[in-house]
């Protein structure tokens, strides 16, 4: 039998009759941007976050971009982001003009290193970019804390972890914005792209829905130079059918989780990372007698585990289990093969591998394998079972 690392069509497929029923009901309509369907989608977002002000747009990417744009960031601006995540992070960073700078990250939770962040402050440094990276949250109070000390912004790139927490309070919602991405793959997907910026500040608000809008306020008046960053009416038709399910998903994948945890825990070379931990020194001497090392989630997150992610030590060795997965039938997927400072668009700016260490090393050790919420456990004990050959080959 075959693993598919996702199927979308299991969790559209029981929603079909209510995902109908919304898309004729803006067919009939005749309302396909903007207007009350998104307006009822980000006013139902806002309450499950607890954020004060929601913008629909057009991405995850474009959230990142608008939430730029409305902090007034370009030329001559450093922002400070993670080498080992999407590309759309420091993509959109580079595209207002601004210089990505790029920092390590902590092999524990695969987040932003905050000591590398504080090394890489300078003068001209406007905002951090914390990537909580596969559904678990970065070490925000620390990272707010620097930002306070250096009058910085900062954007919460919330693209993989809609829904998680961080003491208590919803990513998204600590910084100065939020950012969320329902590509269909997400924790919460859309029928096609889809994105939300969050923030509790009215002015980044107002200033967010006119850019969406190519800057324009009122119409055909443009005071600010935008884009057209819109949410589809259908597709906040359909979020607004999914929402209502998303508790019971990450339930789901949270037991996924746990049950991997349980299984792939019983193999010879395979340890836990240690949630007590989030110390590269600690890790790399840890890691001797492993071969795979297990995620975590530290006790003060709430971790929607949008990714189920292994390190796989030893080089060639993750590769050689991607083959070995492969060859049973078994879906997984690289994030991310290639960290952002050695990517050729980047290269001018100059950083080497030694320079980022974990992220080099990252990018060739994850790889993630399937844990969506509709995943049979007997395709997971499959998964577990493919792995314990690996091991004992």
């Amino acid at each position: 039998m075959n693993v598919s690392l996702l199927d979308l069509k299991a969790q559209n497929g029981a929603l079909e009759p209510e995902l109908q029923e919304a898309f004729l009901r803006v067919v009939r309509s005749g309302h396909f941007i903007l207007g009350p369907e998104v307006e009822r989608f980000e006013r139902a977002l806002a309450e499950f976050t607890g954020a004060k002000h929601v913008v629909g747009v057009s991405s995850g990417t474009d959230a990142i971009l608008v939430a730029l744009m409305a902090l007034g960031i370009g030329p001559g601006d450093e922002v400070i982001c993670p080498s080992f995540t999407f590309f759309a992070t420091a993509g959109c960073v580079a595209r207002v003009g601004a210089k990505p700078v790029f920092v390590d990250s902590c092999p524990v939770c695969f987040n932003l290193d905050l000591r590398d962040v504080a090394r890489k402050i300078t003068v001209r440094t406007k905002a951090i970019v914390p990537v909580h990276l596969f559904g678990q949250a970065a070490e925000m109070d620390g990272l707010l804390e620097l930002s306070r000390a250096h009058g910085l912004r900062v954007i919460e790139d919330a693209a993989q972890a809609l829904g998680a927490t961080y003491r208590g309070r919803q990513v998204g919602t600590m910084g100065d914005c939020g950012t969320i991405s329902f590509f269909p793959t997400k924790n919460l997907g859309a029928l096609g792209d889809a994105g939300a910026v969050l923030t509790n500040d009215a002015a980044l608000y107002e200033r967010a829905k006119i850019l969406r809008m190519h800057g324009m306020e009122p119409k055909y008046h443009h005071a600010l130079v935008g884009g057209c960053f819109r949410l589809d009416a259908l597709q906040a038709a359909m979020l607004s059918v999914k929402l209502p399910h998303f508790n019971g998903y990450t339930a789901k994948r949270r037991g996924n989780a746990a049950l991997y945890a349980e299984l792939l825990g019983k193999l010879p070379g395979v340890r836990t990372a240690r949630a007590e931990d989030c110390g590269c020194a600690i890790e790399a001497k840890m890691e001797e007698k492993a071969r795979i090392v297990l995620p975590v989630a530290y006790a003060q997150n709430g971790h929607i585990w949008n990714q189920y992610t292994l390190r796989v030590i030893g080089a060639g060795q993750r590769e050689a289990l991607r083959a070995h997965l492969t060859s049973r039938g078994i879906g997984s997927e690289i994030y991310y093969p290639v960290p952002l400072h050695e990517q050729k668009c980047f290269a001018e700016l100059g950083y080497r591998a030694e320079e980022i260490p974990w992220a080099h090393r990252l990018a060739g050790e994850a790889i993630s394998v399937p844990i969506y919420p509709e995943i049979p456990a007997g395709e997971i004990e499959q998964v577990c079972a493919a792995i314990g050959e690996f091991l004992t080959r």
